[in-house]
């Protein structure tokens, strides 16, 4: 498989590995928007997060839950990011969540700065929605 987060898990491409559970691994972004920028990614090749079974997306959450602590450490805020899929944005297609300390000094906004306009959604188009999905 040519996928770089694969290599990263077998030992073909060396990452400054933070904590290893059985099925996720965290490491440092070798392209970081921040510093201390990390990756927390599912030792399984899956693209995206429905594609993974309950007990991997447990344990990669719980990794999550474990390393957000030490990120939010260096600027005590930190966005996490999901890119669920290309048209998402994610570059690689291998699960991964972002987790990148934020400061009210960095160049990066809120969510909603990441789209052009706000949608506008008819009373009708908001009922079709929460039909669809409501579980």
């Amino acid at each position: 498989m040519d996928c770089i987060f694969c290599k990263i898990i077998s030992g073909q491409i060396p990452a400054k590995i933070l904590k290893e559970t059985d099925d996720s691994i965290s490491f440092l972004d070798a392209f970081p928007l921040a510093k201390g920028h990390v990756l927390v990614i599912p030792k399984n090749h899956h693209q995206k997060i429905q594609d993974m079974s309950e007990k991997e997306n447990s344990d990669l959450f719980s990794l999550v839950h474990t390393m957000i602590s030490k990120v939010d450490s260096i600027t005590g805020s930190t966005l996490l990011a999901v890119h669920n899929g290309k048209d998402a944005g994610q570059e690689v297609p291998h699960v991964h969540v972002h987790l990148v300390p934020r400061s009210k000094y960095d160049s990066a906004g809120a969510i909603h700065s990441m789209f052009d306009n706000s949608l506008k959604l008819s009373d009708s188009e908001i009922d079709e929605l929460y039909t669809k999905l409501k579980i």
